[in-house]
């Protein structure tokens, strides 16, 4: 299958080109074209389209979730996780509710240096994919303490 988003990845889109690589379309093809190309692509060549203006999973949508979010309502829901993971990607992605997890402020921090350090959206995604996965990790261990354990 086939995803499309805009240009120069950040927080959501990075964190979703995760999701769908690691538990929604490991094989998909992830494009990475213009704002305005978005819902064109998603037209001609049925891709899903994600966090662009008249994306199938939307920046925002009606709910207030950004499409990291709303992908994991819609297929993972049950990975608690995850349900973690996409509150914090919420926070980071949505400044004004920067404090809805400590975590946010700091994905935030990071994502803003990752066009310094890659040479593409690709090459973003590659790189990222170790920050989401020990993210995941961490937040999976750490639904399996005990309440009260600090971790």
């Amino acid at each position: 299958m086939k995803w499309v988003t805009r240009k120069h990845i950040h927080v959501n889109r990075t964190a979703t080109g995760w999701l769908i690589r690691r538990f929604l379309d490991p094989c998909g093809e992830i494009l990475f074209v213009e704002p305005g190309e978005v819902a064109g692509v998603q037209q001609r060549e049925g891709a899903l389209g994600f966090d662009a203006p008249e994306a199938r999973y939307p920046h925002k949508d009606a709910k207030g979730r950004c499409s990291f979010e709303q992908l994991v309502d819609e297929h993972l829901a049950k990975d608690t996780a995850l349900v973690r993971l996409a509150r914090i990607v919420h926070g980071a992605d949505f400044p004004a509710e920067m404090d809805v997890t400590r975590e946010s402020a700091g994905l935030w921090a990071i994502s803003q240096g990752f066009t310094e350090v890659a040479k593409d959206d690709v090459q973003i995604l590659e790189r990222a994919m170790f920050l989401y996965d020990s993210l995941y990790a961490h937040l999976r261990a750490s639904a399996a303490k005990p309440e009260g354990y600090n971790v």
